[in-house]
């Protein structure tokens, strides 16, 4: 999805930009393609038909004596038929049953408050050419992306970066001050990017721009109340909610996968999935998918973050439940292979092999799928990672996932350290995180900081966790879907004391709800992290790149950094003599992905320095 709006200037004779802007997004939506273009408004859109049928994600538009009003959509509006009904109800006079339409009608009779009853993962932009409006929403998780650029009289939008770059009015600046995302993206705030003046559209929020200007409205947060339930009856529910959430994101005629890495995430999302199938039809499969590394036998280490590879494990739990197993194995050239090709998915710095491991599968699953399921953010919504359980660093006063490893952005040179100092910013981000927290009144002093805890990370990590498996799945045209992310599941979870989601160790709510689904295996495997290379010879290739980049006077980072100080930060990881715990527990040349990344980023964007 893609638009173009001007308050001031007659675009009828734009098309062929709009054009340029539209298939810019081709691999977002191979099924369908539609352009409209008026005056002053320009929308296009490429459509993945995740329902069967290509007519039901166009766009749709009703004419009015006031002007056009035009909405398009990307991702799934998993509520559709409720929606409709209620429209009906109302008096909507529907021409037919796509989800275009019925936004369409929503939006006619309740305006842009619609979004509240929508249930989905979403990009929406209306154009309502009775007043020269535009809306912009995204789902309440920010699991669609949508970014837009606003300039004197008029604004573009797009799904990602690359839409709004194939128009000419965007000119590709770096913001001096997002540096310290660029080399810590789990820094990020809703809404930032790199690049200067384009912005994203926070998850929960409705953006309206008018000749006069833009204006932001929250229509979902989240809500501290007294938990009463039990822990029994707690599990229960929490089975209930993750069950309807997965059911309600099976609607799908096309072919469906999941991934599965024999973790207590995947492994649950994927037995209700079967089981919902079969509830509809007894001979109906599930493929389910892992990734492994060639080099795993030889050079896989096992550190707290990932005590073990997946394969074994995800094999059990596919045999367990009963899904078609398929697992990848990757080489090492693999990875490299790829890595240029998940930087064009975000179009923004990326995070190498991290980010290579994820597109390969995906690359794998799209073969035989058009929608997958995946168990992201259960982490996040109910605290599994290994620092939630450590009260040192849970009581730092700081973000804990950090580490206290050295940070790249320590390396800036001093006239950048001096107008923006990368620490002093950090503590700033901290701090408006914290004014944030929705409290609770009476709530002990350990309950209220994971309270905290808790909600740094929703606001953080899970966006960056959630962004990359929606680039790297959507550049095969993959409709990944996370039913950890349901809004009614977060909202009760959220509400669950530390001390209930905790019993009986990591993630012991979740399996105690899920007992009955997850083999042996997968109930005693510890918490292991999405896999990712361990290899000496990517290490090695990751340092030569990182000290090259601090040598070569031509690079676009010249000036940007400490170059000493970088050099000998680089020589210590060569070393093996870097200090500290790295975030997520990194091994040491990780440390250099996010350099690498955003000189290769500047270059091949040509991103000037403002």
């Amino acid at each position: 999805m893609v638009g173009w709006i001007d308050f001031r200037r007659d675009l009828s004779d734009q098309g062929d930009v709009l054009n340029s802007m539209t298939e810019a997004l081709r691999h977002r939506g191979p099924d369908t393609r539609d352009v409209w273009l008026s005056a002053q408004a320009g929308i296009g859109h490429r459509g993945l038909a995740t329902s069967g049928s290509p007519d039901d994600v166009r766009p749709a538009r009703a004419e009015t004596d006031r002007g056009v009003v035009y909405v398009a959509h990307a991702g799934e509006v998993f509520n559709r038929d409720e929606l409709r009904r209620a429209v009906e109800a109302a008096g909507g006079r529907l021409r037919n049953r796509s989800t275009a339409e019925v936004l369409l009608w929503a939006f006619l009779l309740w305006g842009p408050e619609f979004v509240e009853q929508v249930d989905g993962t979403f990009g929406l932009a209306v154009w309502d050419g009775r007043d020269r409006r535009l809306h912009l929403a995204r789902d309440r998780m920010g699991i669609k992306p949508l970014y837009y650029y606003a300039y004197p009289g008029g604004v573009l939008f797009a799904s990602e970066p690359k839409g709004v770059i194939a128009n000419p009015r965007f000119e590709a600046r770096l913001e001096l001050s997002a540096l310290p995302i660029v080399l810590q993206p789990r820094l990020s705030l809703p809404g930032e990017t790199p690049f200067k003046d384009l912005y994203e559209v926070p998850p929960a929020h409705v953006v309206t721009f008018t000749e006069s200007g833009t204006s932001h409205r929250r229509y979902w947060e989240l809500v501290s109340r007294p938990h009463h339930d039990t822990f029994d009856v707690t599990a229960r529910r929490v089975a209930e909610l993750l069950d309807d959430a997965v059911h309600r994101q099976l609607v799908t005629d096309v072919p469906l996968g999941a991934m599965l890495s024999g973790g207590v995430d995947s492994t649950s999302v994927a037995a209700l999935a079967l089981r919902a199938l079969r509830e509809e039809n007894p001979d109906r499969e599930l493929d389910s998918y892992c990734v492994r590394f060639e080099s795993d036998p030889a050079h896989f280490v096992a550190t707290e973050l990932r005590p073990d590879v997946d394969a074994p494990y995800a094999a059990a739990a596919a045999e367990f439940i009963g899904t078609r197993h398929t697992t990848l194995t990757a080489t090492l050239q693999d990875v490299l292979d790829v890595i240029p090709a998940t930087r064009r998915a975000r179009d923004l710095p990326g995070w190498g092999q991290f980010d290579a491991s994820m597109y390969l599968i995906f690359q794998q699953i799209r073969r035989g799928s058009t929608v997958a399921l995946t168990g992201e953010a259960a982490d996040e919504i109910f605290g599994g990672y290994p620092y939630f359980f450590k009260p040192e660093v849970v009581g730092r006063d700081g973000f804990p996932w950090l580490g206290d490893g050295p940070k790249l952005s320590r390396f800036l040179n001093p006239e950048l350290l001096a107008a923006d100092d990368a620490a002093e910013g950090e503590r700033a981000r901290y701090g408006e995180l914290l004014s944030r927290v929705p409290r609770l009144p009476g709530e002990s002093a350990e309950e209220a900081r994971m309270r905290e805890v808790f909600f740094l990370g929703l606001s953080g990590p899970l966006s960056v966790i959630l962004d990359r498996k929606e680039r790297m799945s959507m550049a095969h045209g993959l409709d990944v879907r996370v039913p950890f992310c349901d809004h009614r599941l977060v909202e009760y979870v959220w509400n669950v004391p530390w001390a209930l989601k905790s019993q009986g160790g990591v993630k012991g709510l979740l399996k105690a709800a899920m007992a009955d689904a997850l083999p042996p295996s997968t109930v005693n495997r510890k918490k292991s992290a999405y896999p990712h290379v361990q290899n000496p010879v990517y290490d090695q290739a990751l340092i030569r790149e990182a000290a090259w980049i601090v040598g070569d006077k031509e690079s676009p980072l010249t000036g940007m950094f400490d170059g000493e100080g970088l050099s000998g930060l680089i020589e210590r990881i060569r070393a093996n003599a870097v200090r500290g715990e790295l975030p997520g527990g990194s091994n040491q040349a990780a440390l250099l992905i996010q350099l690498v990344e955003m000189r290769n980023w500047m270059d091949e964007y040509q991103v000037s320095l403002p």
